[in-house]
């Protein structure tokens, strides 16, 4: 099984920057304007180094990354703790539908093997990308600046998470999400998370690429050990926030599709109609991923007007039983269209009122039961099915690679 160990957090001394002005959403939902008006709301925010960008320079930007990351260690604005610790992380938000939601994980050093050796359970199939901007940063900066998210089946996990005492921080971002940090250094409770933890098989949730990444630069660490560069260090592990797999600490929501470059005047709904029972339907209104749920269907979404799309069983017997599964038998039989991914139905609605996708379909979510079954089957879910939220706030706390 994958050792879960403490390790020495880096973070943001509290007493001089305010942690809701300085931490930041996961790199890859944030646009070039959402990273000015970080910056601008704060300059010691985490995106100058977790997604740094281009300057008029002509600097090479994850160099400059490094210089920043150097100096906020040397200037106080980054602190070192004194010894080995974890991170309580717990996040509370009130969902679309009205429903209060929260998850507590803890964030520690996650030992890093291939996906399917060692207890490492990856749930899904990713989708091409390019790893070299994070390759570049782990290079530069030598340091995780942001937390894969693992699942574990430990029983019991979220209860030795409790703590009574008052969080070092504590805020409420723009979003309506809570966020809540403690700090554990007692030397018995950090036996016992890591030995709760290392017991049982991980499942990668988040962050498969950042995974895959850190393997590839612990690659490139061993080689260079092996020509009597320096060992690999801290390199062996990844910063990994883990969340005990059950119900009550998981918000899992589905991650929606958006249809574009299908033939002008092409007939979407006659095309799925082999594949699905169609009928129109109103979902204006909240409550749209709870209405599928009960109505037993997807949705299709077009400028004309909303289907509901139920499954025909005799369609569907080659499929998972995942909506995401399901979609792709019947895109199979499109012609070629390019599907985009998108999470939130608003999302959905406004790219296609403003003409940036044909139409769109809106999945149902996968449960935790699914999830554990497929990665514990060894399979893997189709790209981007489970959408876990809210997501953690990049900045709660680092961790040097050296």
């Amino acid at each position: 099984m994958p050792r879960f160990e403490p390790f020495p957090g880096i973070r943001y001394d509290v007493a001089r920057a305010d942690p809701a002005a300085v931490t930041a959403p996961p790199y890859d939902v944030i646009s070039p304007s959402d990273r000015e008006q970080l910056v601008a709301a704060d300059p010691r925010n985490v995106v100058r180094i977790d997604l740094p960008v281009p300057d008029d320079s002509g600097a090479d930007p994850y160099a400059q990354a490094a210089a920043l990351w150097a100096a906020w260690q040397t200037d106080g604005t980054l602190v070192t703790d004194a010894g080995p610790s974890f991170t309580v992380y717990r996040m509370e938000l009130v969902d679309d539908d009205g429903h209060a939601r929260h998850t507590t994980g803890v964030v520690g050093a996650l030992a890093l093997s291939p996906p399917g050796d060692d207890g490492i359970l990856p749930h899904e199939f990713t989708t091409p990308k390019a790893k070299t901007d994070r390759l570049d940063l782990l290079r530069t900066t030598t340091a995780n600046l942001s937390a894969v998210w693992g699942l574990s089946p430990a029983p019991g996990l979220t209860d030795l998470l409790h703590c009574d005492e008052a969080p070092s921080i504590h805020f409420t971002d723009d979003t309506g999400v809570t966020h809540s940090v403690w700090t554990i250094t007692d030397p018995d409770r950090l036996t016992a998370i890591s030995t709760a933890v290392t017991a049982h098989p991980v499942v990668i949730a988040d962050g498969h690429h950042r995974y895959e990444t850190s393997l590839a630069y612990l690659g490139e660490r061993r080689v260079a050990a092996d020509d009597g560069g320096p060992g690999v260090g801290a390199a062996e592990a990844v910063m990994c926030f883990m969340v005990e797999l059950v119900d009550d600490e998981l918000a899992v929501g589905p991650i929606h599709r958006l249809l574009s470059g299908l033939p002008d005047g092409f007939d979407l709904p006659g095309a799925l109609a082999p594949f699905f029972e169609l009928s129109p339907i109103d979902l204006t209104g909240a409550g749209t991923v709870a209405r599928l749920q009960a109505e037993g269907g997807l949705a299709l979404i077009t400028p004309d007007g909303d289907w509901l799309a139920r499954p025909r069983p005799e369609a569907m017997a080659s499929a998972r039983d995942l909506d995401s599964s399901r979609l792709d038998v019947a895109l199979a039989a499109l012609p070629s269209p390019t599907v985009v991914y998108q999470h939130g139905v608003d999302n959905i609605r406004g790219c296609i009122a403003r003409g940036e996708a044909q139409a769109g379909v809106l999945l149902r979510p996968a449960t935790v039961a699914q999830i554990v079954d497929i990665a514990h089957g060894g399979e893997r879910m189709p790209p981007k099915t489970t959408f876990f939220y809210p997501k953690p706030r990049t900045g709660i706390v680092f961790r040097d690679l050296h």
